[in-house]
């Protein structure tokens, strides 16, 4: 039977990996395209078996991209969060690992012209209206995916993509402390509510029982860990400007403690629900930021160092992940830090054609 043939690449990002898509290949009714979407990686189905997700929250992602009108944007990025097991998309935040295949995704495109060894892409994040800039490594006219750059998470070495961002704060919640407070108390528990690039609650390991060094398996398995925080999670959102939050994935989950090797700080963050076997970008750059707030629930846990350039190890159950902050005048003016990212493949997506029947091509043949 004949099916819908929609250009895709498939890229890691960072620990991530995920479909992107050029805006003009999907439908424009917003509807539609979520139900497409959810074809395409094979939701709702725990292992997403007929579609190309796998099974897991980081590698059900979606990037939607298209040429800038904007006069500091080069491209413009949708992110997408296509729920495993739910008929549901989520474009309530950003995703930073999705973000550092942009860059290479819109040089492969041809949506932005590769220049010398490192090509800039500027790209505005639709989620939350900010910049980003991308100094994409590349050669001979294309991306250059080799290297010896390492990030936790990700097997093996590729080219170091740096990804910048100024005025992140506040980008879903309206500022950077939210509630206005460096600390909340909720259900007994003090917490700091933050937005740095991704509304985040962090909360003191020790003060729900644990020790914060558990793996992700064991935390999965701990209903009694994941019932409070669910309630607490419920009763930030509305506190962090994000309403009901309990058909969404924000705010993130994070239990902080002590530092184990030599990082700042400790970590086993959700997505919401879901032990991360790392963390996220815009969730290590909150954390970061937080661990520079007096009062925060961190404050006291975290080893931050001296001067007004600070690179901030944030440890989590699979490595390390390193966020650099600046600050002027005491105060927090960007944030940077390294990833990589790999063209998988490139080629096209089927899905029904009484799904959505815009030019369809019968994918046997």
């Amino acid at each position: 039977m004949a099916q819908t043939r929609i250009p895709c690449v498939l890229m890691r990002g960072g620990t991530s990996k995920g479909a992107y898509f050029l805006a003009q290949d999907l439908p424009d009714q917003p509807a539609l395209c979520d139900r497409v979407l959810l074809a395409a990686m094979g939701s709702p189905d725990a292992r997403q078996i007929d579609g190309i997700g796998g099974g897991d929250s980081l590698t059900s992602k979606v990037a939607i991209i298209r040429h800038s009108l904007r006069s500091n944007a080069d491209v413009d990025y949708l992110f997408a969060q296509v729920i495993v097991d739910e008929p549901r998309v989520d474009y309530g935040q950003n995703c930073g690992n999705i973000l550092a295949g942009v860059g290479p995704f819109a040089i492969e495109r041809g949506l932005v012209a590769a220049t010398g060894e490192i090509t800039t892409v500027r790209i505005f994040m639709e989620n939350t209206g900010q910049i980003a800039v991308a100094h994409v490594p590349t050669f001979d006219g294309g991306v250059r995916y080799s290297g010896d750059a390492r990030i936790d998470g990700v097997p093996g070495q590729a080219a170091p993509l740096v990804v910048e961002f100024e005025d992140v704060a506040g980008s879903s919640c309206g500022a950077l402390l939210p509630t206005g407070n460096a600390l909340e108390v909720i259900d007994g528990i003090d917490v700091t509510c933050i937005d740095n690039g991704m509304p985040v609650v962090l909360i003191r390991a020790q003060d729900l029982g644990i020790s914060g060094y558990e793996s992700p398996e064991q935390l999965d398995a701990d209903s009694h860990v994941k019932t409070r925080l669910e309630s607490i999670r419920l009763q930030a959102g509305p506190r962090m400007n994000l309403g009901d939050v309990s058909q969404r994935n924000v705010p993130k989950m994070c239990l902080v403690a002590p530092p184990q090797a030599d990082g700042a700080l400790s970590t086993r963050s959700f997505i919401p629900h879901r032990c991360h076997t790392s963390i996220g970008v815009f969730g290590a750059v909150s954390v970061a930021a937080a661990c520079l707030i007096p009062g925060s629930v961190v404050a006291d846990l975290a080893c931050v160092g001296e001067g007004t350039v600070k690179h901030l190890s944030i440890e989590h159950p699979t490595g390390e992940f390193t966020v650099e902050l600046r600050l002027r005048d005491g105060q927090l003016v960007s944030c940077g830090l390294i990833r990589t990212s790999r063209l998988l493949f490139d080629g096209a997506v089927c899905i029904p054609e009484a799904l959505w029947s815009s030019n369809p091509v019968d994918c046997t043949e």
